[in-house]
């Protein structure tokens, strides 16, 4: 839900209107971040539906816990998961991971996408087992491992969308 870039107005949104209603002095200051930041948030979402609509191919390879639901359904994308959502699964069986590399071979996807956590033995298995052997491995934040050491060092919630916006470029071409 929270890497809905759609889903982050909604949030910011509500945000600021619980902050304007506690703090009615500062409700002007508040707004005005607000309004900043949603310009931020509308470029982005822009920019993502621009790599959509540019893309070679509509349809994302997961070979792990599958977080990205309301990105993929903002823009309209097809994918494949060895878990639903954020599942406790760790282990994908042999029918998931022959059904993946089928799709991957099938669609002609040259790449099977990660979590930052992930453990990438699942995202090889896959890979191995498809015709051509040559996928490469790319890794979507889904912010799930995000401490306060990362926002100490400056990132944040704009700065990881780009960075899967990069990503997400190459996986699409």
């Amino acid at each position: 839900m929270w890497l809905s870039l759609r889903n982050a107005v909604l949030f910011c949104n509500a945000i600021t209107n619980a902050l304007a209603e506690l703090d009615s002095e500062n409700a002007d200051f508040y707004r005005a971040n607000l309004a900043a930041y949603l310009e931020k948030l509308a470029a982005l979402d822009d920019e993502f539906g621009a790599v959509v609509a540019d893309a070679a191919t509509g349809t994302l390879l997961f070979a792990d816990r599958f977080p990205f639901r309301y990105l993929v359904s903002d823009y309209g994308l097809d994918y494949y998961a060895a878990f639903p959502g954020c599942s406790a699964e760790t282990e994908a069986s042999f029918s998931t991971i022959i059904f993946l590399a089928g799709k991957a071979d099938e669609l002609n996807l040259r790449f099977i996408m990660v979590t930052e956590s992930a453990d990438k033995g699942i995202a090889e298995t896959i890979i191995n087992s498809t015709t051509s052997g040559d996928q490469q491995i790319l890794v979507l934040d889904s912010m799930q491992s995000a401490n306060s050491d990362d926002w100490q060092n400056g990132i944040t919630y704009l700065s990881i969308m780009e960075s899967n916006l990069a990503v997400l470029r190459e996986a699409l071409s």
